[in-house]
């Protein structure tokens, strides 16, 4: 062990003793842990600083999103549906 894991424990340490990590906001509740494991490794650390960034939509959002589009086909016919066709394919792929 190096001296610096050493001093870095000893804070830690000392920082329990002091109740400093008592009543740290989401205490006793579980985590809320990212699934990236549809997401190359490679490419994992960019999606998420561009998802912190705002740049990338949360996948629920989209899958609620391509579902309404989904529902909407199903009742639309002729040029109202391909329209909407062509918004979901734009979801996918732009």
């Amino acid at each position: 062990m190096d001296i610096a894991h050493i001093i870095a424990e000893e804070k830690i340490k000392q920082a329990i003793n002091d109740g400093d990590f008592n009543d740290l906001p989401g205490a006793g509740k579980p985590l809320q842990l990212e699934d990236l494991s549809h997401i190359p490794e490679e490419l994992r650390q960019a999606y998420r600083m561009m998802k912190n960034a705002g740049m990338v939509s949360d996948e629920k959002q989209l899958k609620k999103e391509v579902l309404t589009l989904e529902q909407l086909a199903a009742v639309c016919s002729g040029d109202e549906k391909a329209e909407v066709e062509q918004k979901i394919h734009a979801k996918f792929f732009d």
